[in-house]
């Protein structure tokens, strides 16, 4: 067991040769393989989820709740796997392509090979699927399940090719982190949709999309070059950097209108203390990316050459631990005050 590496590799995407690769155990080696530093962006979807039943007054199960939070991790990872694996095969992730400039592409560089891969992904895929599965059969089948569950594999197997190659990479993430994980989360354990925690959840969901679009701003020329037509390659790299700015401000005036409307309580305006790692960072999107990395920002291990998703990241880290600790105490005082 390698405990620095867990944690190193829970927070950043950790440079490593071959041969350091060799002496690390299963467990870091999957947390390397899967991009595991932003699978915390699902784990706060799924424990959204769950937070939004106990504010409504049910009595959730709570290891079925651990559950869909493993689950849908699992998931997660299983996607970032697979993401990989199709980009290589495709001739993607080769010639110093950006996946293998900010992190180690397990295949590209030499760290796995092809069949080492694949057995990852399979067997993570596997271990999600059981984890829905477990759900279902919780839930006496119900049909519903059946869809978000189907609508899940869906996602995980086809949003590298074709949704990312056709503009709807983006679309793709803000639907599943928002509706399908959070609304679907919510009707898993609660047995009902409602269509106001989807909208509830809109706040975190745009600031999740916010961090593949900015990836993909920063991927733009190499993309183009391969046709790989993201939606800022679509849109083009000015409007995609005030749509990415656009979000950011939109999840505040979300919150704002929905404490507005009686939908949170004020305590949720705790996300305005998010604003001042928002206002360091919305200058850096009003110009386009600098030629060379600028001077204390971070490189490598998810840093320069990407810069706009380190960005989105770091302003929806701050959003979202606001957001969350504002639902936390939202609440607490709509089960034991208001009731």
């Amino acid at each position: 067991m390698n405990l620095s590496m867990w944690r190193k590799a829970l927070t950043v995407i950790p440079e490593v040769t071959k041969e350091e690769w060799d002496r690390l155990d299963l467990v870091s080696r999957w947390l390397i393989s899967t991009r595991a530093a932003v699978l915390l962006m699902t784990f706060l979807s799924a424990v959204l989820a769950g937070v939004f039943a106990i504010r409504d007054g049910y009595r959730i199960s709570l290891w079925a709740w651990a559950v869909l939070i493993l689950g849908l991790v699992l998931a997660h990872a299983a996607n970032n796997l697979f993401n990989d694996y199709t980009d290589y095969a495709r001739g993607v992730d080769r010639d110093n392509y950006y996946r293998t400039q900010y992190g180690p592409q397990p295949i590209a560089s030499g760290l796995m090979t092809r069949r080492q891969h694949l057995t990852y992904f399979i067997v993570t895929g596997l271990m999600a699927l059981i984890c829905g599965l477990i759900l279902l059969a919780w839930r006496n089948w119900d049909p519903f399940i059946w869809i978000l569950l189907g609508l899940g594999a869906f996602f995980v197997l086809f949003y590298t090719w074709p949704l990312k190659y056709l503009a709807l990479g983006e679309l793709a993430v803000f639907v599943v982190w928002g509706p399908l994980m959070i609304g679907g989360g919510y009707y898993v354990l609660t047995g009902r949709w409602d269509w106001l925690v989807v909208l509830a959840s809109m706040p975190y969901t745009l600031g999740v999309t916010t961090v593949l679009l900015g990836k993909h701003i920063d991927k733009l020329a190499m993309d183009k070059e391969k046709r790989i037509y993201t939606l800022p390659v679509v849109i083009g790299e000015k409007a995609a950097r005030y749509l990415m700015l656009g979000m950011m401000v939109l999840s505040y005036v979300l919150v704002i209108g929905m404490v507005v409307a009686g939908v949170f309580t004020p305590v949720m305006l705790a996300v305005v203390l998010a604003l001042p790692t928002f206002r360091k960072l919305y200058p850096m999107m009003l110009k386009p990316k600098p030629e060379t990395c600028p001077p204390g920002f971070p490189q490598g291990q998810g840093g320069w050459p990407l810069y706009f998703a380190p960005i989105a990241f770091v302003n929806n880290r701050a959003f979202g631990t606001w957001f969350l600790l504002g639902l936390l105490v939202d609440t607490a005082l709509k089960v034991f005050v208001i009731g």
